[in-house]
């Protein structure tokens, strides 16, 4: 691997009471955050509030500047707009009340038609999403996640101990609650695509986790009369480069789909931003000194 930096002897463990201050505080907005999903206080998308969805397809390319600056002349705020430019198409996503469900559609349709009268549309699908079925699928996007951890608890556990298990799954967890506890803060729309978010940044923090893991194992059998946590720190140290040149790839990566991939992956790049920032940090401040503290502080059995 590319080294960037070599040699280096930072005393990691030392800082994780600093860490876990910090850690907690993200947890706590975290579980804020979940709470308010919950209870449907948050800026839920139509997936999980319930709403109304319209595809139209349009003779001539449209502009969906136009479009939006329409929309909102007609009244319309909560809304979404998602443009299919290759075959002339674009996608209104309307959040409302049940009450409201079935006049939506006739709305967006008798705007347009009113503000865009050059261009010919038909509508290519309705989609109606009620509170009911919106509720469904919050329960069912928390399922996943759950059973995503579970799984890494049980995989950790079988290819190293117990106490790593625990240490990836609460730095797993702790990378979930910060992303959505941070898109909760700045008011960003909590859709199916940041759950797909969520459980791509909790494996990216797990496959992070393991290396240094791995590296902390392979030290424990060859330091068996050292400190554990002097023996996580050279690990750390060791693994630092590996961590820093893969950590910064998916983040450019991110980067450039979050400037430059449309409207549509815009939450998706950006909830995978702050995920690689914190599943970074996780694997390095949070996994590895709970499972120092987890039963890791005497020296480990020769096996």
């Amino acid at each position: 691997m590319l080294e960037i930096i070599k040699n280096t002897k930072i005393d990691f463990m030392g800082k994780r009471k600093f860490a876990f201050v910090f850690s907690g505080v993200l947890c706590i907005i975290g579980i804020i955050a979940v709470i308010q999903v919950a209870n449907g206080r948050a800026n839920l998308g139509i997936d999980f509030a319930g709403g109304t969805a319209v595809q139209l397809k349009f003779e001539k390319p449209v502009n969906l500047h136009l479009v939006r600056k329409a929309l909102e002349e007609g009244g319309l705020k909560d809304f979404d707009l998602q443009d299919f430019p290759a075959v002339n198409k674009i996608l209104v996503r309307e959040k409302k009340t049940e009450q409201q469900l079935g006049q939506v559609a006739d709305v967006i349709t008798g705007i347009i038609s009113q503000k865009l009268p050059d261009n010919k549309y038909v509508v290519d699908s309705t989609t109606v999403i009620g509170p009911k079925v919106g509720g469904r699928l919050r329960a069912d996007a928390a399922k996943a996640v759950a059973l995503a951890t579970l799984g890494i608890l049980i995989y950790i556990a079988v290819r190293f101990r117990l106490n790593f298990a625990i240490g990836a799954t609460i730095a797993t967890f702790h990378d979930v609650l910060a992303v959505l506890g941070v898109f909760y803060l700045m008011g960003r729309e909590i859709n199916l695509i940041l759950v797909t978010a969520l459980l791509t940044i909790a494996g990216y923090s797990l496959t992070d986790t393991v290396v240094v893991f791995d590296r902390i194992r392979e030290n424990l059998r060859m330091m068996v009369k050292d400190p554990v946590d002097k023996v996580m720190n050279l690990s750390i140290n060791e693994v630092l480069s590996r961590t820093i040149v893969t950590s910064s790839t998916v983040f450019m990566t991110s980067i450039a789909l979050f400037f430059f991939g449309g409207e549509v992956i815009h939450d998706f790049a950006l909830a995978m931003i702050l995920g690689v920032i914190v599943g970074t940090y996780s694997s390095i401040f949070v996994a590895s000194p709970v499972v120092l503290l987890w039963g890791g502080k005497q020296p480990f059995a020769k096996k």
